[in-house]
């Protein structure tokens, strides 16, 4: 899997390794971009694949909270996942768990740093898998253009709000 780019989004996946690590700018300040990340209203207008509609059940943004989004699609068939927070520092880095219901035990740990560059947010999301199989079976299943789907409408939405 050879690292891919497009206009704001850049993923680095290294054969053999557990991480994917990646980066987006955002034409938007620092601030705008953290709240989008830990607002519970704005987190259903941009979070997963557009063709799914998300809801935030749960989202404790401190240490030791916890957050869980369900998704649905046009028939109806939900999708859950959930984690706790380990860290959160305003403005600068947030560490939490990521786990999909559906596979309970396959734990990430995701690291998303937010930070100044050239007036745009850089945003850095570093995933951590439990083991190389884990991570190669997510990006396996669209995880990369589900992810450019969701970073194209954050965009839209830090850019304009």
């Amino acid at each position: 899997m050879a690292q891919m780019t497009l206009t704001r989004t850049d993923f680095r996946v290294e054969p053999g390794k557990q991480e994917i690590i990646i980066k987006s700018a955002y034409d938007a300040p620092r601030e705008r971009v953290f709240r989008a990340f830990t607002d519970r209203k704005l987190v259903p207008k941009y979070w997963g694949p557009s063709s799914l509609t998300t809801r935030v059940d749960k989202m404790e943004v401190r240490r030791g909270g916890e957050w869980r989004f369900v998704q649905e699609d046009a028939l109806g068939k939900q999708y859950a996942f959930r984690g706790v927070y380990h860290d959160v520092l305003p403005l600068e880095r947030l560490v939490y768990t990521f786990e999909w219901e559906e596979m309970p035990g396959h734990v990430i740990l995701e690291t998303v740093t937010f930070k100044d560059v050239d007036g745009k947010t850089e945003v850095t999301d570093q995933l951590v898998f439990q083991s190389v199989e884990d991570r190669d079976g997510m990006y396996k299943m669209g995880m990369e253009q589900g992810t450019r789907d969701s970073h194209e409408r954050f965009a839209k939405l830090v850019e304009r709000h």
